[in-house]
């Protein structure tokens, strides 16, 4: 189960982050009220989450969806440019998002 938190949060990370981008550096209520709703949700699955799961685990899987789910808006959404070199950063995100989950332990 607590990998499903951790799951939820770090999309939860994505959204606020989008929100955050919309929001016009806090300018636009609509979306600068959906990324602090979004932020708190996801600190409070990422908390259910480290009940169980190592912290540095926790953080770096969060932080590593959330990095690697805001990329990927960025590029669709935003028309954020897709060069060969940040494939390979993302690819390189993905694959430690993968291996930290394999060696949790859990």
């Amino acid at each position: 189960m607590e990998w499903i938190f951790l799951f939820f949060a770090g999309l939860l990370e994505v959204f606020w982050s989008t929100c955050l981008k919309l929001s016009e550096g806090f300018s636009v209520l609509k979306f600068s009220v959906l990324t602090v709703g979004g932020m708190i949700l996801s600190f409070l699955f990422l908390a259910q989450a480290t009940k169980q799961l190592p912290l540095g685990t926790s953080y770096a899987v969060w932080t590593g969806i959330g990095a690697l789910g805001a990329v990927i808006v960025g590029i669709v959404l935003f028309k954020e440019s897709l060069s060969p070199a940040r494939l390979i950063f993302v690819a390189l995100l993905l694959i430690g998002i993968i291996g930290l989950k394999a060696t949790s332990g859990h």
